[in-house]
């Protein structure tokens, strides 16, 4: 959801202290929707227009689907899947085969993953998914208020089985198997209120609510006119961005976490992973990744048939990984400088 300034410096993330496991889930994992319908209304982050959004249940096997109600007789619903994204400036926009889009599903994406929701219908009469606070805690608040309830039909994972990494320079990602999920990411900005930061979570459980939903997009001050001028960011404001003007933060009351730019792009890659149509087990590492290098990752992955399978989901394939903590250590090449 930023424009990128980096360096072309990669060093190791940070490792924190070894992960407690979370509880165990119980046998015969079942796919998730919503319980009822849910509504919301908000404005898009980069149109500025006013758009309301419906979360709906949806069958099994359906997965999450977004449909425009404003645009009759468009055609089918655009599935919320990698080979559907068609844009990645500034936000993940999807489109379908007549040629209608929707864009920032990636913080709604996010959220739909870190409550387990597996089909879903999104319905919207605009061309952008609300930006509400420029996190996913107001989403995570509305699948609490609806409900889920279970299907009848086996949940199913995305294993990476064969490490796939895409290298592009000042830009960098990764996913690797792992008996679990776990993201690690660092950003390094020319900029003294972001500069460098990094962070390694084992996601499992409760993890995304707490340390990773209401971590909310941002951007530079010095940026706005030249986004809005390219038609961008023109709903952009301090009640749904954190908003950087030289080395200051001008959202009254700060920030929500000391290290909250690295952990909105944990976010943003999350919404983005989801777009897998399941929940990922592997590990994934960005340094300076945006929306444009997750989809590439996820596009090389499934271009290497060896590298991947969907497979029914088992009770610890949600559990967050032990070993993630110390993998980037025991694996330099990933992490390596480029030449």
């Amino acid at each position: 959801m930023t424009a990128l300034k980096t360096d072309r410096r990669r060093s190791k993330p940070t490792a924190p202290a070894s992960p407690r496991r979370p509880r165990r889930a119980r046998p015969g994992l079942r796919q998730q929707t919503l319980k009822t319908e849910i509504s919301c209304t908000g404005i898009g982050l980069h149109s500025g227009a006013k758009v309301s959004m419906t979360l709906a249940p949806a069958p099994v096997n359906s997965g999450i689907q977004f449909r425009r109600t404003d645009l009759k007789g468009s055609g089918n619903p655009i599935p919320a899947r990698w080979d559907h994204v068609v844009d990645t400036r500034m936000c993940t926009t999807l489109g379908n085969d007549d040629g209608v889009t929707v864009g920032t599903v990636e913080h709604l994406m996010a959220a739909l993953a870190g409550c387990g929701i597996d089909n879903a219908l999104v319905e919207l009469n605009g061309a952008e998914v609300p930006i509400m606070d420029g996190s996913a805690h107001p989403f995570i608040f509305l699948v609490d208020c609806a409900g889920t309830v279970e299907q009848d039909a086996a949940k199913r994972i995305l294993k990476v089985k064969k490490a796939i990494t895409l290298d592009e320079g000042d830009r960098f990602a990764a996913l690797v198997p792992a008996d679990g999920f776990a993201v690690s990411f660092e950003i390094d900005f020319d900029n003294a209120a972001v500069s460098r930061q990094a962070i390694t979570l084992a996601i499992g459980d409760s993890t995304f609510k707490n340390e990773i939903a209401r971590a909310r997009t941002f951007g530079f001050m010095h940026e706005v006119e030249q986004l809005r001028a390219a038609g961008l960011a023109r709903g952009g404001s301090l009640d749904n961005a954190i908003v950087v003007s030289g080395d200051k933060i001008l959202n009254e009351g700060g920030l929500r976490y000391d290290n909250e730019f690295v952990r909105h792009k944990v976010l943003d890659a999350i919404g983005d992973l989801y777009l897998a149509g399941a929940p990922i087990v592997g590990l994934f590492h960005g340094n300076c990744s945006g929306h444009g290098t997750n989809n590439r990752l996820l596009r090389a992955l499934f271009a290497d048939s060896e590298a991947w399978s969907f497979e029914a989901c088992s009770p610890a394939d949600l559990l967050a990984p032990t070993a993630a903590a110390g993998f980037w250590e025991e694996r330099p090449e990933l992490v390596a400088a480029p030449a």
